[in-house]
């Protein structure tokens, strides 16, 4: 094993971990943010989304090595307008039903608005299609992306 030095949520992390780990695991098991979930291990799903300098990755295929150096952001460390926009909406329109999938959905809405913030339909489908939720909250998930870009850009 070797050492990977990471930023995550703007604080410098030093790790022990084989460079070959995907980052998901660093970041739950040797860092402690467990908000980043894992849920297919093989980047379809999206539950483990997380940013990484501003783009949305899947962290359960991403190795710690490709990492080393660049900017991650947990859901636990967002904090841009755009960021809580969104989570405002989650909660106005009460998106969630089971949770599991949220916080790779909150990080998936946050860079599209963030990209676009006025995103049609089209728009935020093609940029949710990697993020699948179990309990088919995808008419809230889209409403709710409505939501945080009206307030965006009232």
């Amino acid at each position: 094993m070797s050492g990977v030095s990471l930023n995550v949520n703007g604080h410098s992390h030093h790790v022990e971990a084989d460079p070959q780990t995907p980052l998901l695991w660093v970041l739950r098991d040797e860092i402690g943010l467990t908000g980043t979930k894992f849920g297919c291990g093989v980047a379809q799903c999206g539950a483990c989304t997380v940013h990484v300098d501003g783009q949305a990755m899947r962290s359960c295929v991403a190795p710690v090595s490709a990492i080393a150096g660049r900017k991650v952001t947990t859901i636990e460390g967002l904090q841009s307008r755009a960021a809580k926009a969104v989570q405002k909406a989650w909660v106005d329109l009460d998106v969630v039903q089971c949770g599991y999938c949220q916080s790779g959905q909150i990080m998936s809405a946050t860079v599209l608005l963030e990209q676009n913030p006025k995103p049609s339909d089209e728009d935020i489908d093609l940029a949710m299609a990697g993020n699948i939720c179990r309990c088919a909250t995808y008419v809230r998930i889209r409403a709710a992306i409505h939501a945080a870009s009206a307030q965006l850009t009232a």
